[in-house]
């Protein structure tokens, strides 16, 4: 087997956490895919490090080689010696923000009464993560601190969701190069990747700017039906689509991705297709 690096989602890619079933035998494939030393495994989520960390524990995954976590904010390689996050991707970023630190752009950002920081550990030094009620108006409230970040010439990302069972708003503010893709490819360099030897497993919207990459690319079977039908419309030739039926499996989560690796890579299929 030729060396290359699996970079994979987490939740409803990796991890079965969605509504679709699992095929019975991926996982274990996977597992012993990801133990051949030609493999570098590095996990890409939008999950903070203990959160990372308790998904290894509770679903039984392999410990990965790389972990991209915090939205693309952090970089940590995993080794004997524990955690050891990347002080050269911290460099790498912090001219978004002109070096300010999370506490500075968290001051700057006051002026603002209707945001409410999360938790601690839903922090770091590139990533400053709110509440927002619901009931605020979410255009104005975001041209408004687009408008201050610009003026003091911040380039951020300003990410909004919604905690449905909360009922509440989630605003990440991150440094605008602070993504997946950018993240992927700085380590593809760092570890002397190159994109003919790196795939990427994901299944949702904010998986979409590594889908749509030159990186070759694998969108799991379970994957949402919009999602499906945009990157349909604007791939460009390195995208794979799970369907399912490879090595008799569902194309779900792991059966997905292995069913994804297969096609770019024939030294693995043949690998695959001699575990049975």
């Amino acid at each position: 087997m030729k060396r290359f690096l699996l970079c994979t989602d987490l939740d409803r890619t990796l991890i079965p956490n969605g509504k679709q079933p699992e095929s019975p035998r991926a996982m274990e494939r996977f597992k012993q895919l990801v133990k051949c030393p030609e493999v570098t495994l590095a996990y890409v989520t939008g999950r903070h490090r203990a959160l990372i960390e308790q998904a290894i524990a509770e679903h039984d995954l392999p410990l990965p080689d790389f972990a991209i976590a915090d939205v693309g904010t952090t970089i940590y390689r995993i080794g004997p010696a524990g955690w050891r996050q990347s002080d050269e991707w911290d460099a790498q970023i912090a001219p978004d923000w002109q070096g300010l630190t999370h506490d500075e752009l968290y001051r700057l950002l006051s002026v603002f009464p209707m945001l409410r920081l999360q938790e601690k550990e839903k922090q770091n030094r590139h990533k400053l993560s709110y509440y927002v009620p619901l009931e605020t108006d979410q255009k104005r409230l975001l041209q408004e601190m687009d408008t201050r970040l610009k003026y003091s010439d911040i380039k951020a990302n300003l990410i909004w969701s919604i905690d449905e069972k909360a009922a509440l708003g989630l605003l990440d503010v991150l440094p605008v190069s602070a993504n997946k893709l950018h993240a992927i490819r700085f380590l593809m360099q760092q570890q002397g990747f190159g994109q003919e030897n790196t795939v990427f497993a994901g299944d949702s919207g904010n998986d979409l700017d590594v889908l749509l990459s030159s990186i070759s690319a694998v969108l799991v079977a379970n994957a949402d039906e919009e999602v499906k039908r945009l990157a349909e419309q604007a791939h460009k030739g390195t995208l794979y689509i799970a369907e399912g039926g490879y090595l008799g499996m569902n194309g779900n989560y792991s059966a997905g991705i292995l069913e994804g690796i297969a096609h770019y890579r024939p030294e693995v299929d043949s690998w695959l297709h001699g575990l049975n």
